[in-house]
């Protein structure tokens, strides 16, 4: 109205005093960032389905700041810093730049390469041009196997194919042993993990490969159980390893974020810097593709070029103790 204060809008609200939704959902979005493992799993585990999405919730503090900047609301502006706290607590550090290279540091790269893979061959070349010192494998089907090993076998001498897994590496490998994650309600042969040892230049490591089981988002919410099983057994294998220095790669079918995956991380040490979104390939949306370590530092990870896979391969530094 004519004579108005132009702090204030037609309704005589100040800054102050509008935007009150828009500063409620900020705290809100906060909440869920700071407290996300209270959101209960006991119906439809919307824990897990929450957390496998988790960093996307930093798109909702960028909506809220357009629209509490529209609307010209201090309360809003002010109430957004919460969120953008706890966002930057949880996941600035992986924007962050990696550390340099180090004489202890090996490079590994992990790719689920897709049973409909149609340029096998493609693949492995393009896995071995990053380089790395392992490559760990899913979803490894005749007749695309003999491909991967006719492919790899001049850079990659030493190989080890359990079931659909299979790890191949510059440095021998020994005590190769399948692994059992087969989940109590699969009826079908199902063979997705094995467990090896590396002997490289500094030492020997305990290798881990696996693929979990699928998660599935329905009407009545989101299906992990398998997925959540067969981590733990995973997590009690790791547990029970006796060498002390582990690396695990795998397609886990979940985020380090999601308590599906609780007994792997926490017994394991996950990448300190990159986010490295794999799945979907045509547009990523999580990383479910995973390198963890014990005893042993993930510096860096990264994602790679498409392949004929659904999955993007990511790559990542691995900073022996």
């Amino acid at each position: 109205m004519p004579g108005a204060d132009a702090k204030t809008d037609a309704r005589g609200r100040s800054v102050w005093t509008r935007g009150r939704v828009l500063a409620a959902l900020a705290v809100l979005t906060a909440g869920l960032l700071a407290f996300h493992r209270a959101v209960p799993n006991s119906v439809g585990r919307l824990g897990s389905l929450l957390e496998a999405f988790l960093p996307w919730l930093g798109l909702v503090v960028v909506v809220l700041l357009g629209l509490a900047l529209l609307r010209r609301s201090a309360i809003a502006l002010v109430a957004l810093l919460l969120p953008v706290a706890a966002w930057t607590y949880l996941f600035g550090g992986l924007l962050l730049p990696g550390a340099r290279s180090g004489p202890h540091d090996l490079v590994v790269v992990q790719h689920n390469v897709s049973d409909e893979n149609a340029d096998p061959a493609g693949t492995a070349r393009a896995l071995a041009g990053a380089g790395p010192d392992l490559i760990a494998l899913e979803e490894v089907v005749p007749p695309a196997l003999a491909v991967y090993e006719k492919s790899l076998a001049s850079d990659y001498p030493y190989h080890a194919v359990r079931g659909t897994v299979g790890l191949w590496s510059k440095h021998p490998l020994t005590g190769t042993r399948q692994l059992d994650l087969k989940p109590q309600g699969i009826a079908e042969p199902w063979s997705r993990g094995l467990r090896t040892v590396v002997h490289t230049p500094h030492g020997r490591i305990a290798a881990y490969v696996a693929h979990l089981p699928s998660v599935r988002v329905r009407a009545s919410g989101f299906a992990s159980s398998w997925r959540d099983e067969s981590a733990d057994l995973l997590g009690k294998a790791v547990g029970a390893e006796e060498l002390s220095t582990v690396i695990l790669l795998g397609d886990l079918n979940g985020t380090v974020d999601d308590r599906g995956l609780a007994p792997l991380t926490s017994r394991m040490n996950v990448a300190k810097r990159g986010f490295a979104l794999s799945f979907p390939a045509a547009f990523p949306l999580a990383r479910i593709d995973q390198v963890m370590a014990r005893s042993a530092t993930v510096t860096r990870i990264r994602t790679l070029p498409a392949t004929g896979s659904d999955h993007l391969p990511i790559a990542a530094r691995i900073t022996l103790s």
